[in-house]
């Protein structure tokens, strides 16, 4: 069975976790406290980052290589779709999230309002998080131009695209941080993802402190 070391609402740890679930590769979930960085962890990745994949006495840090290892390892069934384009520009929508979203985002309202009480480092920074406020409109309204384009984010087929924003936007729904009422297309997008079996173990995540909202794990909103 493979173990897979995780932040619970780390949205790299998330699409790690959906992309395992697709594949129906069985993993144990072991909550990792990453922020304390103990001498076990550290061995484990020198960076000092989840996740942190182990499938026998192998160690895959990094969720962007752990993702393309599975891709490679276990392409049944497949996240990447075939021709250099079409690859490209999944990877393109994933680094957008990862990186840009990530940056504007999630870390100005996820690690402000929930990780700052959990690694004990203060209280949220109100200029960050109205900062978040701000970003994310703009790119849930570019996920709506690429959505009255093509079927999924990345073109016609559910890709690994689609897993990525979705970690992150489950995430911050977690914490009512998404205007769902601000796109209908983005809406149905995410509900069309949260309704899949490989989405049910992050519905059923509960960080002691911070209670989910009600709609986070309704499938109909």
């Amino acid at each position: 069975m493979a173990r897979l070391y995780h932040a619970p609402l780390s949205p790299f740890c998330r699409k790690v976790r959906l992309c395992l679930a697709e594949k129906k590769i069985e993993c144990e979930l072991v909550e990792e406290k990453y922020w304390e960085q103990d001498g076990d962890f550290l061995r484990r990745n020198p960076a000092g980052k989840v996740p942190i994949l182990k499938i026998g006495e192998k160690i895959f840090p990094e969720s962007a290589a752990i993702c393309e290892y599975l891709e490679e390892a276990y392409p049944e069934p497949a996240l990447l779709p075939k021709g250099a384009e079409a690859r490209f520009e999944v990877r393109r929508i994933v680094s957008w999230f990862d990186d840009k979203f990530h940056n504007e985002v999630t870390s100005n309202l996820l690690y402000e309002r929930v990780n700052r009480k959990l690694h004990g480092t203060g209280y949220p920074i109100s200029a960050n998080v109205k900062a978040g406020a701000k970003a994310i409109k703009f790119h849930l309204d570019y996920m709506t131009w690429l959505l009255e384009h093509r079927r999924w984010l990345a073109g016609d087929s559910m890709s690994l695209a689609d897993f990525t924003a979705a970690a992150h936007l489950s995430s911050l729904d977690y914490i009512s941080d998404v205007d769902w009422n601000r796109s209908a297309a983005v809406k149905d997008w995410y509900a069309k993802i949260k309704s899949r079996p490989a989405f049910r173990s992050i519905l059923a995540d509960q960080i002691p402190g911070f209670p989910p909202p009600p709609h986070y794990a309704d499938l109909d909103f």
